[in-house]
């Protein structure tokens, strides 16, 4: 039943762990936290953005329904239990509960309730008995309902959690960190009725078979719309106030396409003159939601339609050479004050163009090379990579077949073969010719020998006739 989701990153495919700083700390630094321990981190990638003491052991207080939420909506999902079953109040659910929460909401044995209205009740309302009432509904007894809360810990990647109760209320055994609420409180986001129970700030509990309808307020006055604490981009919270803990907080707020988790615990409040208050647990959570806002963002620094390169191309139907683009994008979350331009584009194509050059036909998509993206870090003096990507053909190139026959003359003739025949054939020619001229040379000294010969002879006889007479 246990189910822990793994969030992606829509970034490079990068390996993450659980909570990751992205880089240096922002420009102008979140300063005076009123709190013992704090996180601030990216929903998705588990990105810190801020931590004060986020491994230290804290009393996990109310924000253990958060848990105790995750495991009965996973009950849920895996059709093990329905939200709208109904669930008996029992003697039993006030197990371990100490006064003043014990009781908190009136509810009576014997009273029925939907399963989703006692996640409402114990959520919002902060109804302890609620809280026992669904574990067991749900595991059968408290005992194993709490188990299941530590297995499920485990599973998510919690190291420094343990549950003794689903409610939450002080034992000294029981306790969390604030990297660790992280994990918890991201995973209960992945439910749609979390969601909706943890974004609601005012509740009416149908009348039941014992009681009439009753009205629910939330501790996360931030959705408390008109209130002095209301902050629009939050939509999911729960606060928590108790003697050993103090003030605590756990909750989401999204702005601009980026999600927020902050956990704060340890706060406190100041009384003023007039008998009002300031919940600074509350405050905090404000504070830091809105410098995580204006200090962070998500940046394109490769998009997939970027023409990053051009790949020389022989023999290409009307194209000399082919444009590259990036197999995928490459988005980070960065530091408002780095920019786009601090990045560096290394491109190593696959093909030479002399040696082994890249000849069409080129089919679109085709992987021409890759592209990796730098950036040189002046806080840490490093140059840091984010990833290498495969370069893609943008369009795809036909063959020009005259050009191809012609490269491919070209490229007999200038091979070390070809050179080498063509000298062979040169010398042979040159042999030949030289033979030829030789054989002339020789025949006419025998043309002109015998033409003397007839010459003298054709004299001596005409001497001889001449004697005669």
């Amino acid at each position: 039943m246990m189910i822990a989701r793994k969030f992606l990153i829509p970034i490079i495919i990068i390996t993450m762990l659980p909570l990751l700083t992205p880089n240096a700390q922002a420009a102008e630094p979140f300063v005076g936290l009123v709190a013992k321990t704090a996180l601030l981190a990216e929903v998705d990638t588990g990105a810190v953005l801020f931590d004060y003491n986020m491994n230290a052991q804290y009393p996990v207080d109310s924000l253990a329904k958060v848990m105790t939420l995750i495991i009965a909506l996973a009950a849920v999902e895996n059709d093990e239990a329905s939200i709208d079953e109904i669930v008996v109040m029992t003697e039993s659910a006030r197990t371990g509960i100490s006064p003043p929460t014990s009781n908190a909401l009136r509810i009576t044995a014997g009273e029925e309730m939907t399963l989703l209205e006692l996640m409402y009740c114990a959520f919002i309302g902060g109804v302890n008995e609620a809280c026992n009432l669904i574990a067991e509904h749900i595991a059968g007894s408290i005992e194993a309902f709490v188990e299941m809360m530590n297995e499920q810990a485990v599973l998510l990647g919690c190291m420094n959690t343990n549950f003794t109760n689903a409610h939450g209320q002080y034992n000294a055994n029981q306790y969390t960190t604030a990297s660790d609420m992280f994990l918890i409180y991201r995973e209960a986001l992945c439910y749609s009725y979390f969601e909706d129970i943890s974004g609601t700030y005012r509740y009416t509990v149908s009348e039941t078979n014992k009681a009439v309808q009753r009205r629910l307020t939330a501790t996360n006055s931030l959705l408390n719309i008109g209130g002095k604490y209301f902050y629009r981009p939050c939509t999911s919270g729960l606060a928590s106030i108790t003697y050993e803990g103090g003030h605590s907080f756990a909750g989401f707020a999204e702005s601009d396409g980026l999600s927020l988790i902050v956990i704060i615990f340890g706060s406190d409040v100041i009384m003023f003159p007039d008998q009002s208050a300031e919940m600074r647990n509350l405050t905090e959570a404000a504070r830091l939601f809105a410098w995580g806002f204006a200090s962070y963002s998500w940046r394109t620094i490769l998009s997939q339609s970027d023409l990053v390169a051009r790949a020389p191309l022989k023999s290409g139907a009307g194209a000399d050479y082919i444009n590259l683009r990036p197999e995928s994008e490459i988005i980070l979350l960065l530091d408002n004050d780095i920019s786009e331009k601090d990045f560096t584009l290394r491109v190593v194509l696959y093909n030479d163009e002399t040696e082994n050059p890249l000849i069409a036909p080129v089919e679109a998509d085709a992987a021409l090379g890759e592209v990796t993206v730098t950036r040189y870090d002046p806080v840490t003096g490093r140059t840091v990579s984010y990833g290498t990507i495969r370069l893609l053909a943008n369009t795809g190139v036909e063959m020009n077949r005259l050009e191809y026959i012609r490269i491919q003359v070209a490229d007999v003739l200038s091979g070390s073969i070809a050179r080498g025949i063509i000298w062979s054939l040169f010398i042979l020619v040159a042999l030949y010719a030289a033979l030829v001229i030789r054989y002339n040379i020789v025949r006419l000294r025998r043309i002109r020998r015998v033409r003397e010969a007839k010459r003298k002879l054709i004299e001596e006889r005409r001497q001889e006739e001449s004697g005669w007479d």
